[in-house]
């Protein structure tokens, strides 16, 4: 069992000087059995690192994607309905931790390959709601759960006391695929046309999927005993408890501006090339803000970061997105520097869990986390759709929601880290 409240508060009392990481209860094996380094651990670095260019880099083109069905495929449907295809995505992406735990590695993340090569592929050829829907939503989704997952759990068996510049590292891997998926689409789309674009995707996740099989590996042994079930007995324990709700504010507030960038910036009359490179430059300062922020953390604490990334984030929707209005300067300085502070959201949930849980159940605390946390996920992009349909196609209710749920979770952040982590704020956690 994860260690109580009161466990922890008395275990902070045996913090190690250098690493501040607790000798007591939460690791599963002494600091010095993780290799931290060297040719195999940096090797599964890489290997989650191609696993996240199909499953993160799609999931952070959802705003091309969904600017272009918008006004090409399904330009008779509101915000709300065509929101539900890129919230269900985000949604099954989170749900394999369990099964992760019980099985090798390769057990998730072939099927999650070939799966969303095939889900890619017949996006390309999709017309009708039902036909995104299921290809993108629920195909695609599914199969991005089944290398994510696996992808963020291998690199806590490897690394204890850089284990968030590791998983930063990874996950720049989601910024370069959002920056390349959606300049495929940008200029090969109108060039050879939008369903051959999007099958360069498909063969770009086919080479990175391939890989991932081939390098991405456990070092652990199997926890059977984990089965494939999210453990919401684990919710009992406080600090897990807090962080599993800080985690589904943050979810809930990340992806909204990711999803409805592009189609602000057409509502506010950009050119849609220019709309749609919004994402790549989003995505751009999402790849410094994915490493640098696990650099950082790993030295002055993870809850740390989340509260000054997550309040920046707060910050700039309020004083630069909601203030842009139709300058186009204005729209891209917010892009680049929500990319930059936002990339914390994706890079550092994962290694907060890990901070108030043993290793050896990092994978189905992590799904049980995420999969709580999906729900964050898959209601916040509909709910942010019906907010612009309810003021007649306006934005500033949504931005207005994105910033009150991103203070929500550094509130959130706060108590967690108020209540795991001690009242000195001196204290790395």
């Amino acid at each position: 069992m994860p260690p109580t409240a009161s466990e922890n508060v008395t275990a902070l009392n045996h913090l190690d000087p250098q690493n501040h990481h607790e000798l007591g209860p939460l690791p599963a094996c002494n600091e010095e059995d993780y290799p931290d380094g060297g040719r195999e651990a940096w090797l599964v670095v890489l290997g989650a690192w191609c696993a996240m260019i199909p499953s993160m880099g799609l999931l952070n083109t959802v705003g091309v994607l969904q600017a272009w069905v918008s006004q090409n495929q399904l330009k008779e449907y509101p915000e709300f309905d065509i929101g539900w295809i890129f919230s269900v995505y985000a949604f099954f992406l989170y749900i394999a931790g369990p099964i992760f735990d019980a099985h090798d590695a390769r057990f998730l993340i072939v099927p999650g390959s070939i799966g969303i090569v095939t889900a890619v592929i017949c996006l390309s050829f999709c017309e009708e709601y039902y036909q995104f829907f299921l290809a993108f939503g629920v195909l695609a989704g599914l199969s991005a759960s089944c290398l994510f997952t696996p992808a963020i759990s291998a690199i806590g068996h490897w690394f204890d006391k850089n284990r968030a510049l590791a998983t930063g590292i990874a996950c720049t891997a989601g910024g370069i695929g959002g920056i390349v998926f959606p300049l495929i689409i940008l200029y090969l789309a109108p060039i050879i046309g939008y369903g051959w674009a999007i099958r360069i995707v498909a063969f770009i996740c086919a080479v990175t999927g391939f890989l991932a099989c081939i390098l991405l590996r456990k070092r652990l042994p199997h926890n059977k005993k984990a089965g494939a079930s999210i453990d919401l007995k684990a919710l009992k324990d406080v600090n897990y408890a807090l962080t599993t709700l800080a985690v589904w504010l943050i979810e809930f507030a990340v992806f909204i501006p990711y999803a409805y960038i592009s189609s602000y910036a057409i509502h506010q009359g950009v050119l849609p090339q220019h709309a749609y490179r919004l994402m790549a430059l989003l995505n751009t300062g999402a790849i410094p803000g994915r490493a640098l922020p696990g650099y950082v953390a790993d030295r002055f604490g993870y809850f740390n970061v989340m509260l000054i990334t997550s309040f920046t984030c707060a910050t700039f929707i309020f004083a630069l997105w909601l203030t842009s209005g139709s300058s186009e300067p204005a729209i891209t300085a917010f892009a680049v520097v929500f990319g930059f502070w936002s990339g914390a959201a994706i890079s550092l949930t994962p290694v907060c869990i890990g901070q108030v849980c043993k290793t050896e159940d990092y994978g189905k605390r992590s799904g049980t986390a995420f999969s709580i946390s999906s729900f964050g996920a898959l209601v916040g992009i509909p709910i942010a759709g019906a907010i612009v349909q309810a003021q007649g196609g306006e934005y500033e209710g949504l931005i207005i929601f994105a910033g009150a749920a991103y203070m929500a979770a550094f509130g959130a952040f706060f108590v967690a880290r108020l209540v795991a982590g001690g009242r000195d704020w001196r204290t790395v956690f």
